[in-house]
């Protein structure tokens, strides 16, 4: 400890000073930066990658202030710092990492001869226990360590006297929150906070690499200055792209080819799985990152296998099946969990604590993921991370790669294993961007109004507002500071009950607003609404697994959750794998799965559906660039460019020789300056015709719903149109069947007829004007099956389709049929302010309607040069397009009939043949009841007897006019 300590540390503490100095050689070029800035009293927003020491850059001056003064003399006012995490996981880790230097500092002082310091951490999450959250209101604690789901219901409720002492807000990992629309629920909420206080509280932000870090920094404090402490990153990584066959090529090139008569294919996944296991067993331990729980899962089960072969030298049992099988589930064989463990969002907390614990410790060899182990928990013993297929983004592969080597200084290693061909490319591409940190920029969503209005319902719950005010609070949080008056007046007239139709009335007002006096406030249970309905993650009606036996009051034997659509194909007596452990059902309730250990039993994979959104336009042009210049180059000098970008031999042969085989069946390889138009007949003797285009799912999305719409306005046609990150698949429905309706066709439209040798479908039509891309798109949008899905979330977090009770699971048809209901009245007011979000959401958030117009105008302007080509067969690059094709059709082809008549796919066909077969459904209901639910709609009931005025109102808009005497017999006093 001899030695003047370092400048950065000038303005702490000795206590502090002195325990920093002990534990560690110097600062870190980020803590020294923050320590400054902060120091200078204005807010702060740190960027620097894993593993350069920014919990402790944030914490360590407010524990520094904590520590060196007396607490205030208000027990109420004693939480001065309040931490915001985006997970749970990251939460719990960050209050074991804050326990090492509180107790450091504490002995310190005590050496020092100074007072000894008492700083109490508490956490408060969808995970603490009740009786915790009570004691947590009570005797609030120094540090209060949350998510911004419980920091919303904290403002919420009485609890919030507990903030009103807060000078320090953290808010870690907000390049992940900053452009969702959780992170403009939590900008809201973070206002809600600095409105309770006597002086707005400080922020403090912590951030991975982001670009724009303007815009972050705008996000984190759009009212004050931020200091941005952005040191050059000095992080190491060392990536490699491996393909572990010879010929990718060899590989059946889509999963939906026969099996053969013998039953094998040739597949990528045994040499992967086997690879993978190598490494697995070769380093101390490794984190393998899958894009989806089911791979997840899947990929865990083999590499259990593997090992339990490699340690008896026998095969398990009965015959098993690679890693990836579309279709069905698949099985798993029930190995031991010898060297892996599943973690992701399905898996139950304790579980996944467990594994973290285990991996932590060095006890466990490997971890399967999804991205729920992606953000900043820190994996002390984790050497190496393996991504299955191409991570989704250049920043989340970052993200994953550094969760090796967390520690400051240490390099990461990473390694990526491609799917398919296509899948290549694109791993090459983010790998190389991942060197050089060109990740994708950032936006803050504008204006999301469904997140308005579930705020102002809370707002308005526990206080009155004037409108004005209100509406510079809400503008006052970066997502919402362009927010029109007309959009928030909208708003507050849908949540006033102001919109003029009776099929509305289920819709009741939730607040207030005095036109009159501008004041707006809650009406009674828009408290209950907005704690029990509130947040921004999607509903997907998950079935939580408990062990049979446990009682889930008291938050016992939650095993994880599965998919709806999963559920429905089980029956009790079915053995399946969830979390590397194998369970068996045995009772299935309305919104439960009960199951028992079945340890060793081969068992059903999982499955979930899940959205993800495609490639970014940045990134589509990086790989169309990326494509052009491996092409123009010699074999031998792209050879060394793609070694150069850390693909191994194998990898860089396969590409090569994709690219070579593509232009020998097409003449041209697709890239950010040529477009391919490949048509080719299927097996089926119908057309296909496959738009190849690098620029990602974003721009390719909106494409696809303006060629449909084309294709039906000027031939009539219904073509099935499938977009992917690679391109467009459209399939035509044969010109046997077309020719019935052109043969009455009027001779004057000559030259449209469909001709049966010749492709209908060319250039011509895919291209379009650049000025009406946009438009025919909005128009197109509200019947696709992407806006209803998004409409039913928005409605959801608007607090429109509330849950009926918030401890039971809302089905999915359910929320559906809801949903579509709603749909049906609000689709004839033009200016509802939910079907405005759900078009805004799709349009900016969802698709990239810019970035397609763009390419239209380049299209126009010769920038871009559309190739026509009409094949034999399918070249190597749709073969690759189609691989994602079948998946698609065997999955979401009735997706967009799913989403509006759902409710009738509900019933369980044996129970419908035991109901038809043995009563008309009139004689099985009950004449008793039909007369209860006649009182309960006319509200005779007595647990729906009006209370007051606001009630009295409700019963008049649904039930029409009433005499005196009918509104007495429903409870209302004269």
């Amino acid at each position: 400890m001899a030695g003047t300590p370092h400048p950065a540390l000038a303005g702490f503490s000795p206590a502090t000073r002195g325990w920093f100095a002990g534990a560690f050689t110097a600062p870190t070029s980020a803590q020294a930066g923050a320590w400054r800035a902060i120091g200078e009293g204005s807010d702060v927003l740190v960027v620097a990658p894993t593993g350069s020491g920014k919990t402790l850059a944030a914490f360590l001056a407010a524990l520094d202030q904590l520590t060196s003064t007396p607490p205030p003399a208000e027990p109420k006012k004693r939480c001065r710092v309040l931490y915001v995490s985006p997970l749970k996981a990251l939460a719990v880790d960050v209050e074991r990492n804050l326990r090492s230097p509180l107790t450091g500092i504490r002995q310190e002082a005590v050496r020092l001869g100074l007072p000894e310091p008492e700083v109490r951490v508490g956490i408060r999450s969808g995970d603490t226990p009740a009786a915790e959250r009570r004691s947590l209101a009570n005797r609030p604690p120094d540090i209060l360590i949350t998510t911004p789901e419980s920091l919303f219901l904290m403002l919420t409720s009485a609890t919030r006297e507990a903030l009103t002492g807060v000078e320090t807000v953290i808010l870690d990992e907000v390049h992940a929150v900053a452009g969702t629309k959780r992170g403009a629920h939590l900008a809201l909420s973070l206002e809600r906070l600095d409105e309770l206080l006597p002086r707005p509280a400080r922020r403090i932000g912590l951030s991975a690499t982001v670009r724009p870090v303007d815009e972050v920094a705008r996000y984190l404090s759009p009212q004050r200055r931020v200091e941005i402490v952005q040191p050059p990153s000095g992080k190491e990584f060392d990536l490699s792209v491996v393909v572990p066959v010879e010929d990718m090529g060899e590989l059946g090139g889509s999963p939906a080819t026969d099996a053969g008569k013998d039953g094998e294919r040739p597949s990528i996944w045994p040499s992967v799985e086997e690879r993978i296991a190598d490494l697995v067993q070769s380093h101390r331990s490794t984190i393998v990152f899958a894009n989806s729980r089911r791979l997840a899962e899947r990929l865990c089960n083999r590499l259990n296998e593997i090992a339990y072969e490699r340690a008896t030298g026998e095969p398990l049992p009965e015959e098993h099946s690679p890693a990836e099988l579309m279709g069905g589930s698949g099985a798993a064989q029930g190995a031991p969990p010898v060297i892996a463990r599943a973690h992701h969002g399905s898996v139950s907390k304790e579980q996944r604590a467990q594994v973290e614990e285990d991996l932590k410790a060095g006890r466990l060899p490997a971890v399967v993921a999804t991205s729920s182990l992606e953000l900043g928990i820190d994996m002390g013993a984790v050497d190496l991370v393996v991504q299955v297929e191409s991570p989704p983004s250049v920043a989340s592969g970052l993200q994953r790669v550094g969760r090796a080597g967390h520690q400051v200084g240490a390099v990461s290693t990473g390694v990526v294993f491609p799917k398919y061909r296509g899948d290549l490319v694109q791993a090459a591409v983010v790998t190389e961007r991942m060197r050089t940190g060109a990740i994708e920029s950032l936006r803050v969503p504008a204006n999301p109004l469904d997140v308005l209005a579930q705020q102002i319902v809370a707002m308005t719950a526990v206080d009155g507002w004037q409108v004005d005010e209100l509406l510079a609070l809400v503008r006052r949080a970066a997502p919402f500071a362009s927010l029109p008056e007309s959009a928030f007046n909208g708003v507050l007239d849908m949540l006033a009950g102001r919109y003029p139709s009776d099929a509305f009335a289920e819709l009741r007002p939730r607040v207030v607003w005095d036109r009159v006096t501008g004041t707006v406030t809650g009406r009674p249970g828009a408290q209950r609404l907005a704690v029990t309905s509130g947040g921004t993650i999607p509903d997907r009606g998950l079935f939580g697994v408990f062990l049979a036996g446990s009682d889930p009051k008291k938050g016992g034997g939650r095993v994880g959750e599965l998919d709806e659509e999963m559920v429905y194909e089980s029956r009790v007596g079915d053995v399946f794998t969830l979390g590397t452990s194998s369970w068996r059902i045995e009772d299935i309730t309305r919104d439960r799965v009960l199951v028992s250990p079945a340890p060793g039993v081969p068992g059903r994979l999982p499955f979930w559906k899940g959205d993800q959104l495609g490639r970014p336009l940045e990134l589509g042009r990086a790989v169309g660039a990326f494509l052009r210049e491996v092409g123009s180059l010699s074999e031998e000098d792209a050879r060394l460019r793609l070694l150069a970008a850390g693909l191994d031999a194998w990898a860089a042969d396969n590409v090569i020789a994709y690219l070579t085989e593509q232009r020998q069946a097409c003449g041209h390889v697709p890239d950010d300056r040529t477009i391919v138009v490949e048509r080719f007949r299927d097996e089926l003797g119908d057309w296909r015709v496959v738009v190849h285009s690098p620029f990602g799912a974003q721009v390719h999305a909106p494409w696809a719903l303006a060629l449909s719409a084309r294709l039906s306005e000027r031939y009539g046609m219904d073509a099935q149109v499938m977009h992917a990150d690679d391109g467009i698949v459209l399939r035509l429905p044969d010109a046997d069947l077309m020719g019935l309706d052109l043969m009455d066709q009027d001779p004057a439209r000559a030259g449209l007829e469909y001709d049966g040798e010749q492709a209908p479908v060319g250039a011509a039509d895919v291209a379009f004007e650049r000025g009406e891309v946009d438009r025919l798109v909005t128009d197109q949008v509200g019947g696709s099956a992407l806006f209803a899905s998004r409409f039913r979330e928005c409605a959801a977090r608007a607090l429109l389709l509330p849950r009926r009770n918030p401890g039971r699971r809302t089905p999915l048809w359910q929320q559906r049929q809801r949903a579509a209901q709603l749909l049906s009245v609000a689709s004839e007011f033009g200016s509802f302010p939910i079907v405005l979000e759900a078009v805004r959401e799709c349009l900016q958030d969802v698709f990239d309607v810019p970035g397609l117009t763009e390419l239209m105008g380049d299209i126009e302007s010769r920038k871009v040069r559309l190739v026509e080509v009409t094949t034999p067969e399918p070249s190597p690059f749709a073969r690759s397009l189609l691989f994602g094709y079948v998946a698609q059709f065997l999955y979401e082809g009735d997706s967009p009939l799913a989403e509006r008549r759902a409710a009738a796919l509900s019933l369980d066909s044996r129970l419908l043949a035991e109901l038809l077969g043995q009563a008309e459904l009139r004689e099985l209901l009950d004449a008793d009841v039909l007369t209860e639910l006649e009182r309960e709609l006319q509200w005779l009931t007595e647990d729906r007897r009006v209370k007051d005025a606001e009630g009295v109102a409700d019963v008049l808009r649904l039930l029409g006019p009433l005499t005196d005497a009918e509104l007495a017999e429903r409870g209302a006093e004269p």
